[in-house]
């Protein structure tokens, strides 16, 4: 029997209730590229949080009467609490998505294991959800795979209050952000498990979802680095829905690809996993244009832009089968 993660306490409690005070204050923030936080934060009179919104949103410091005590309490007792001088920092922020409110690491999200919620996080959600929620069969089991803060296991069971939703990561930090966004949005048919893709959960899946790493990152962030192409990752993914997606399965995968001469790796890639198997799949640009000023390093000093790309699978049901697969 596969067992959820055992979430510390000490840290998964008082995230829970600053989450709860947070949204209940109306507090909202959209979270912005690592790129255009740095460039807001650059301008002048950003230097210094003037309200909750720059504490837990832009990751900015803090004096002394910005922030209620209540709250300074409840980050301090999480152990996220960082003080230099007179101003203070909170290595947590809190995300608003879908009428929630998601914890995550703190700008800039530089260590090895930060748990990353960003612009890419909103897209894969939502093609998550067109995907759920357009299929014709029932979902009894469904897996947010690489959940980092389990947002995509969230939305998913929102909408499928019926299915079990698992909540994988190989990643504890990510897994004890997860408990805790789970907890924030009552929903308790998801359940944070750690695992290496789905090699420590048995059983098949009636949807995978999943935005793994897809970027190539030298320094080999957790949940950044896709692989030495970028997307190694994906595609290691992609083989594992190939073994473990029930028949009328559905895969929704949303990465990032460098084009390179007009050719998108990634695509070309696929065929060599997803032809010749039972697998009907769709490929299509969501943007074609985004981490521009990644192409400014030598990681991508071959690529003429970094498209981001949704990929969806549907597992033929046979002859004998109900129902009807959705083109993909």
């Amino acid at each position: 029997m596969t067992r959820g993660i055992r979430a510390d306490m000490t840290i998964t409690t008082p995230l829970v209730a600053l989450g709860a005070a947070l949204r209940d204050s109306g507090y909202r923030f959209t979270t912005t590229t690592p790129a255009t936080h740095e460039r807001v934060n650059r301008r002048p009179g950003n230097e210094v949080a003037r309200d909750v919104r720059d504490v837990f949103g832009w990751s900015r410091p803090f004096a002394p009467g910005v922030l209620p005590d209540h709250l300074v309490a409840l980050v301090d007792a999480a152990g996220l609490l960082v003080t230099d001088g007179d101003l203070s920092r909170s290595l947590v922020r809190y995300s608003s998505y879908d009428g929630e409110i998601f914890a995550h690491s703190a700008f800039p999200t530089t260590e090895a294991d930060a748990v990353f919620f960003g612009p890419d996080t909103y897209r894969m959600a939502d093609a998550a959800i067109a995907v759920a929620e357009a299929r014709d069969r029932p979902v009894r089991r469904a897996v947010d795979i690489g959940c980092g803060t389990g947002a995509g296991a969230i939305t998913i069971a929102k909408r499928l209050p019926g299915a079990e939703v698992l909540a994988v990561d190989i990643n504890p930090a990510a897994l004890r952000f997860a408990q805790v966004n789970t907890e924030l949005a009552g929903t308790p048919n998801v359940r944070p498990v750690k695992s290496d893709l789905l090699d420590d959960v048995p059983g098949m899946f009636d949807l995978i979802v999943t935005n793994p790493p897809f970027m190539i990152d030298p320094v080999g962030r957790t949940y950044r680095d896709g692989g030495p192409h970028g997307h190694e990752l994906s595609l290691a993914i992609v083989d594992t829905a190939v073994r473990r997606l029930s028949p009328g399965g559905t895969l929704v995968l949303f990465a990032g690809t460098g084009i390179t001469d007009g050719t998108d790796p990634f695509h070309e890639a696929l065929h060599g996993h997803l032809d010749g198997t039972d697998l009907e799949w769709g490929y299509r640009e969501m943007d074609p244009d985004a981490y521009g000023e990644e192409l400014d390093g030598p990681a991508y000093a071959h690529a003429e832009r970094i498209a981001l790309v949704l990929l969806t699978a549907d597992r033929r049901v046979s002859a004998a089968g109900s129902g009807a697969l959705r083109p993909a």
